[in-house]
């Protein structure tokens, strides 16, 4: 299965981005071998492994590798590469019957390490036969339940490398072939004073552990990717569709842009389109949040994955497939889940060298038992090395950042906040300035036109409105756009102008036979020279003491009219703007309406600190001002004009109703236009990066602690010598300790 497919030019060379499933990692030295590995071939610029995930991203040049021989590399060093066209239940199932497959040696390795355990813990000297019986019962555990630590020692060995699979196999291995040893040849010690000691209730039972540590492991990443599954679980495998007048049933994958789509009552809608006959309330709570359902009627869109209530619609197809709104958001949480947080870098740069550190350490552990002891002390050197390699496996260090993200990720996802990458989750945690735009933002973002006020002497009032209709009609800017909505609903036509200019931040500009008018704010009027009369600035100043934005209009001698625009603020943004005050962020209001308008505003939400009247530059420039006071910024907007302070600031959130340049430049996008979901978003990124934390101090310290004590620090001084097998029960539960605190993040209070 390809995830993701998108083409970035780097200077000459245009680079192809997919991200693969990978089979077979079993530790974070095991996706440090693979991103090496890749970022070694040539054509490969970048390469990144989401180990808890279980894919990887890589960038590479089509015309200088092939994804087969990126599979081949990967294939060279113990690994699968999947890059077969799969659909997402086939890659389920694989997954499915490999934790089936996982079970069973599972079960098998523990049933039969059972006797084992119990004859060389209670009856090693008893029985004449003992060591031979062990022997019977360890045997299959180490060459079938055990077999994958063994054959992926040996393919990294062939590559000068080393993962979790050499510590296990060095450790395991040499205990077994010790303990044969003294099987079949006892006498070569017993001749020399020794006892020949056979360690294959260590074998056993820590093989027995570490495959069930991987079982409980495996199952509790496949919960930390339940969003994903519950996101892709919202679209349909059969659609029907009328194609000739003929009503059929077809696999989704076969419906074509175009086609006329049937929906029965409680249908999933499959794909984005535009409803054409029919009448239903569609249920769209997977985008919007709300509970309750939406109309819809012969012109509306809808959406895949929602779902179609009473009635019965009939719609035409717009996108279909990967295009759709749903897949684009499943495309989304999957890169976030499977990009690097800043902090696993350093992981990264650990875990590479972590397992050739422990080989080292596990030798001198040998060395120094031996040169200290003697021969009289070769078991214990033996079981202390053992012990060593069998407890330092970094899997947990690998877990740490991946599974908090996954986990965070996938939560905001359900909650309608969709996280861009694991980059804008972490930062997200030291925002303390939070800057938001007014319209679509705080407001409702469907301004209505409520008054018109006409200077004393204007008598072609019918004309200048006309006039007035045509120039907001070839505006995007929604107040313009009400204005349109407004008089287009009066049965005005537009007149197409001679000339128009759109003047940013300030209005527009055109001419009808050879007359120039303006239409705009205030400023731009006295920037232009043009007379504004008493009446009118009087009338403007009422309106906007009432929150309403007021456009002037005129030719270019002098004023001619005030139009009012209201944008009624949401019912949720006092209580989302105390929300974020509440959790320590300073909030200020940015917008380019008048002074009045955004005054009134803000008292009414509860807002201290807003600027008005400012261009799209100057909301860049006080992102810039706020950032070189030393504050973490938060930019929350939803048009063309956030677009610059967007990219500027530290965290860029968009509202998920807003324009596309706003949500491709967002790092942070809300599917719900609530204020609430900022605050939100905020929290679930302490929240991530507090488990985050917690994991890697607990994945540090377990090793710190652990290995000195595994090579048998504290024997001099209390004779306690660790046993192997505990150690392996150990470190399969550092693992799974690390996915269960990161699964938390579940239940976590942050909505």
């Amino acid at each position: 299965m390809i995830i993701k497919d998108e083409m970035e030019t780097i200077t000459d060379t245009i680079f192809e981005k997919k991200t693969f499933p990978v089979e077979g990692m079993t530790c974070a030295s095991c996706a440090s071998s693979i991103e090496s590995m890749l970022r070694a071939t040539e054509g490969v610029q970048e390469a990144n492994v989401n180990f808890a995930g279980k894919t990887v991203q890589v960038a590479y040049a089509p015309d200088q590798v092939k994804p087969e021989q990126l599979k081949q590399t990967v294939n060279e060093i113990g690994f699968e590469l999947l890059i077969e066209q799969q659909i997402d239940d086939e890659l389920e199932q694989r997954q499915e019957e490999a934790l089936a497959r996982l079970k069973q040696k599972t079960i098998v390795a523990g049933v039969l390490a059972l006797p084992v355990f119990v004859l060389g813990m209670f009856f090693h000297n008893t029985f004449s036969w003992g060591n031979w019986a062990m022997l019977l019962f360890t045997t299959p555990i180490v060459l079938w339940s055990g077999r994958q630590f063994y054959t992926g020692a040996w393919k990294q060995a062939k590559h000068l490398r080393a993962n979790m699979d050499t510590l296990v196999a060095l450790s395991t291995g040499i205990a077994f072939a010790f303990s044969l040893f003294n099987t079949l040849y006892p006498a070569f010690f017993t001749e020399r004073g020794l006892m020949p000691h056979v360690y294959y209730e260590a074998v056993a039972v820590i093989i027995a552990f570490i495959l069930m540590g991987k079982y409980l492991e495996e199952r509790a990443k496949g919960r930390s990717a339940a969003a994903i599954k519950k996101l892709m679980g919202l679209q349909p495998k059969v659609v029907r569709i009328i194609r000739n007048e003929v009503e059929q049933e077809v696999p989704i994958e076969q419906v074509q842009t175009g086609d006329r789509v049937l929906l029965l009552p409680g249908d999933r809608v499959p794909v984005d389109g535009e409803v054409v006959a029919g009448s239903s309330y569609v249920e769209e709570s997977m985008l919007s949040g709300e509970p309750l359902p939406v109309q819809k009627q012969p012109g509306d869109s809808v959406f895949a994955g929602t779902i179609n209530q009473k009635g019965s619609l009939q719609l035409v197809a717009r996108k279909t497939g990967g295009e759709t709104m749903l897949a684009h958001i499943i495309r989304m949480v999957q890169e976030a889940q499977g990009s690097k947080a800043p902090v696993q870098k350093l992981v990264d740069k650990i875990a590479g060298i972590f397992v050739p550190v422990v080989l080292v350490i596990a030798l001198l552990t040998l060395v120094a038992w031996l040169v200290l002891g003697g021969q009289a002390y070769l078991s214990e050197a033996l079981v202390s090395m053992i012990s060593v390699l069998v407890i330092a496996c970094p899997c947990a260090l690998g877990l740490a950042t991946p599974t908090a993200i996954m986990v965070g990720v996938g939560r905001g996802a359900e909650n309608g906040i969709l996280i861009k990458d694991a980059e804008s989750l972490e930062r997200a945690q030291h925002v303390n300035a939070v800057l938001l735009d007014k319209t679509g933002t705080i407001t409702a973002g469907k301004p209505a036109v409520t008054d018109v006020v006409w200077s004393g002497h204007v008598t072609e009032q019918a004309r200048l409105e006309q006039l007035f209709f045509s120039m907001e009609a070839q505006s995007e800017h929604p107040v313009a756009q009400a204005i349109y909505v407004h008089y287009k609903e009066l049965g005005l036509k537009a007149q197409q102008p001679d000339s128009f200019s759109s003047l940013t931040g300030l209005g527009v500009e055109a001419s009808f036979d050879g007359q120039q008018y303006l239409a705009g704010n205030e400023k731009l009027f006295r920037q232009e020279g043009v007379a504004l009369s008493e009446e009118l600035l009087k009338a403007a100043t009422a309106l906007q003491q009432q929150a309403r934005t007021a456009i002037y209009f005129g030719d270019r001698q002098q004023a001619l009219a005030v139009f009012a625009v209201s944008d009624p603020v949401k019912t949720s943004a006092a209580a989302g703007i105390a929300a974020l005050k509440n959790a320590g962020v300073e909030v200020f209001m940015l917008t380019g309406d008048n002074r009045q308008t955004a005054e009134a505003v803000a008292k009414q939400v509860g807002i201290e600190h807003y600027r008005a009247e400012m261009l799209p530059t100057d909301k860049a420039d006080f992102v810039k001002a706020l950032q070189q006071q030393g504050k973490t910024v938060a930019m929350v907007g939803d048009g063309i004009n956030d677009a610059q302070a967007l990219a500027l600031a530290d965290v860029s959130v968009a509202m998920g109703q807003g324009t596309d340049v706003a949500m491709d430049v967002a790092g942070i996008t809300l599917m719900r236009s609530d204020l609430n979901q900022v605050a939100a978003a905020i929290k679930l990124s302490r929240a991530t990066v507090r488990t985050i934390r917690q994991n890697l101090f607990w994945a540090f310290f377990y090793n710190v602690i652990c290995i000195p004590v595994a090579a048998g620090l504290l024997f001099p001084f209390t004779g306690f010598l660790l046993n192997p097998m505990i150690a392996g029960a150990a470190m399969a539960l550092s693992s799974v300790s690390v996915v269960a605190n990161s699964l938390r993040l579940k239940s976590a209070k942050v909505f």
